[in-house]
């Protein structure tokens, strides 16, 4: 058997224990997905009324607002559950590195990156299954995307990436935190960021500080890569910077993990 052949066979391996952790604890699945939609739920028939009003376009208060608000807000909303899907990674990388598996594991001939493969492929699904069901949500109470198919075809590759990205960047976190307390908390800054962008105000409406770094950082481009193929808008030149952000993070990601996990070895 080959190396490349023995790496993806024991990934899947690694694959499936992930997928069996979160078929025995429900409750955690069940949560990533339920508190984004909680969230859904509380801007647009909380705050939508006023929220709404204020976007460019000049919607009513009242209903019309809300669901200006609701096409404004679900992209936000999209990534929040990428990232805590990511956070819970950056916790089981943590609770094995801790608890003596990951030794166990170095004692048996299996290939050394599978052990990070399985956790980031299980995330990614996990991700994947939390952003569709905040979109199927957000139909649900009367988001209708306007998205053609290429453009859903683009979305799919986009939600992908930034899954990809932020699991990386997660694992990472997990293997330099000393303790599961550690990583629980490290990736809180993943569930600020979209705040800190166009996430749920425009950052025209910004004070210019605050503009400047949301204007800059990498989760608006994301955001509005995702709110422009949802809309059936988007600007080819904020895809690509969007892409460009996932691909970075996603390289440093691994590098700084696959360098961590060999430093513990």
């Amino acid at each position: 058997m080959s190396s490349v052949t023995l790496a993806l066979t024991d990934s899947t391996t690694m694959l499936r224990r992930q997928l069996v952790h979160l078929r025995r604890y429900p409750s955690l699945t069940l949560m990533l997905i339920g508190m984004p939609i909680f969230f859904l739920l509380l801007f647009v028939y909380v705050f939508g009324g006023t929220l709404g009003a204020g976007l460019p376009g000049g919607a009513q208060p009242g209903a019309a607002g809300r669901s200006a608000y609701l096409t404004y807000v679900t992209p936000a909303l999209v990534l929040m559950a990428a990232a805590a899907a990511s956070q819970g990674t950056a916790i089981s990388m943590a609770m094995d590195m801790t608890e003596g598996i990951v030794a166990r594991f170095r004692t048996m001939a299996i290939s050394p990156g599978s052990v990070l493969a399985g956790h980031v492929l299980g995330s990614v699904v996990q991700a994947l299954v939390a952003m569709a069901a905040l979109l199927l949500a957000a139909f649900g109470i009367g988001f209708r995307p306007s998205a053609g198919l290429v453009d859903w075809l683009l979305l799919g590759v986009l939600l992908v990436l930034i899954a990809l990205a932020l699991t990386w960047l997660t694992v990472a976190l997990g293997l330099v935190s000393k303790s599961v307390e550690t990583a629980s908390n490290l990736p809180m800054f993943l569930m600020l960021l979209p705040f800190l962008g166009s996430g749920f105000v425009p950052v025209d409406s910004m004070p210019t500080a605050v503009r400047w770094f949301a204007q800059y950082q990498p989760f608006t481009p994301m955001i509005e890569g995702v709110r422009g193929l949802l809309t059936g808008n988007a600007s080819t030149a904020t895809l690509v910077v969007a892409g460009a952000w996932c691909v970075g993070i996603a390289l440093a990601g691994y590098a700084w993990a696959r360098a961590l996990y060999r430093r513990e070895r």
